[in-house]
């Protein structure tokens, strides 16, 4: 008699926790699942800790996972530590983020080829900050043209909100190839559908100008709060504009205050 295959292995109970408290958006080794918070919200730092540090022995997301709590609890050799770890085993966020360390010199010596070695890891990984932050770190040869980001940012935008977002990031600017507002509208909209918070916001953005695309004050402000609700900063300060949008200027041209609905 045919035996059933064994159903898979749950998620440990310390994974599950880690990813809620602690799980990147932008991380490619995320579960679709796992919304992800921008930060580690403060109250909740010690218990990621706790949990992603248990879950680190049998997951690399766990170690990656637990450098941003140490980040939020300023405990910057520890997320080093756990960082290095990560990128030995294969996390393309890990090494941005060491890459971002090395690069700018925060809590290592500044290394710029040790960061753009890092950064060239991520991109061939498939990570779209990896070939961002390769191609805004300039200087490099071939590797850091904005034209092959673009290249790789679009291999990469087949299945990553990441990606969307930063190659229309680039193609609203024009960086590495021709400026396209409504190729570049197109690619926030299908990060925004994932509800990825930076590509929320250039829609609204651009529903409000009309660039792009039809001009929509209703829909711009309605992208604007779920951004805002994601923790977008840029977001919310559209939003608070939206409110006041009335500037009352002296007549040396200083803003007094502003009119609000």
């Amino acid at each position: 008699m045919a035996l059933a295959p064994a159903p898979a292995r749950a998620q440990s109970a310390d994974l599950v926790l880690c990813d809620r408290l602690a799980a990147d958006p932008a991380d490619p080794d995320k579960p679709a699942d796992v919304k992800g918070v921008p930060d580690v919200a403060p109250p909740d730092i010690a218990t990621a800790i706790r949990f992603c540090r248990t879950a680190s022995g049998a997951s690399r997301r766990a170690l990656y996972q637990l450098g941003r709590a140490y980040v939020a609890n300023r405990q910057m050799p520890e997320a080093i530590a756990a960082w290095r770890k990560a990128a030995d085993k294969g996390s393309s966020s890990a090494m941005v983020e060491l890459g971002v360390l090395y690069g700018t010199g925060a809590g290592v010596a500044t290394d710029e080829d040790q960061a753009r070695k890092l950064f060239e890891r991520a991109a061939q990984a498939g990570n779209p900050r990896g070939v961002t932050n390769l191609a805004a770190l300039g200087g490099g040869g071939a590797s850091a043209d904005p034209a092959r980001a673009r290249q790789l940012l679009a291999r990469a935008a087949e299945t990553s909100a990441e990606a969307q977002y930063q190659l229309g990031l680039m193609t609203a600017e024009g960086a590495g190839g021709t400026k396209d507002d409504a190729a570049a509208r197109a690619l926030f909209e299908r990060a925004a559908a994932q509800n990825h918070p930076g590509a929320l916001e250039r829609m609204g953005a651009f529903a409000q100008s009309g660039r792009g695309g039809p001009k929509d004050s209703d829909a711009a402000k309605a992208y604007y709060e779920r951004a805002a609700a994601l923790g977008d900063a840029d977001a919310k300060v559209a939003l608070e504009r939206l409110r006041c949008p009335y500037v009352i200027k002296d007549k040396r041209g200083n803003v007094v205050t502003n009119l609000c609905f």
